[in-house]
């Protein structure tokens, strides 16, 4: 039976970048995003444009919001990224208007494939489209969309493409009922 290697392990195949870009966002990114004591999202968002991201009007980021790399990223209108969310998008991420990413949530495009003995990295990509709500801790795996108004319940796991209109909730997340949403 064959084991994993780590030793053998070897994403040079994976360039997300100008190096001195990534270090530069890295400062950032750490002062700015990570910082729990800067709660200004109108600067977060001037900074994620000026490396690259594409965000639109009136999104709120809170403090200690970690990006992996805002070239990769596109945040439509009026869309809320809460405390502690993880968007490590080695792969593009692209969120719709409307859209809520509550606090703890993670976006996860990078996974390894465990049944290479040099445990591969696996990047893909992740849509997030207009409405969608990600709950609490809740983690969005690498190649999922999630559909227009879905929404991830507290602590679920999406491991599969999510229908719209549709609550889910586990690990992994199954659909439990339809969203209503009311005037």
């Amino acid at each position: 039976m064959r084991t994993t290697d780590l030793s053998k392990f070897n994403n040079d195949w994976f360039n997300p970048g100008n190096p001195l870009k990534r270090l530069l966002w890295y400062i950032t990114n750490a002062v700015f995003f990570l910082n729990p004591l800067f709660p200004l999202s109108s600067i977060k968002c001037m900074m994620l444009r000026l490396f690259g991201a594409k965000v639109g009007s009136g999104v709120v980021i809170k403090p200690k919001v970690n990006i992996k790399y805002p070239w990769k990223l596109k945040i439509g209108n009026n869309t809320w990224i809460g405390e502690n969310v993880w968007i490590d998008n080695l792969g593009e991420v692209s969120i719709g208007k409307n859209a809520c990413i509550s606090q703890g949530a993670m976006l996860l495009c990078g996974n390894h494939d465990y049944k290479k003995e040099a445990f591969d990295l696996i990047v893909g990509n992740i849509t997030l489209e207009d409405g969608v709500w990600i709950g609490a801790h809740a983690v969005v795996c690498p190649g999922i969309v999630c559909s227009s108004h879905a929404l991830l319940s507290v602590n679920s796991v999406a491991t599969k493409n999510l229908d719209p209109y549709t609550i889910y909730q586990g690990n992994p997340a199954q659909a439990v009922r339809k969203r209503t949403i009311e005037a």
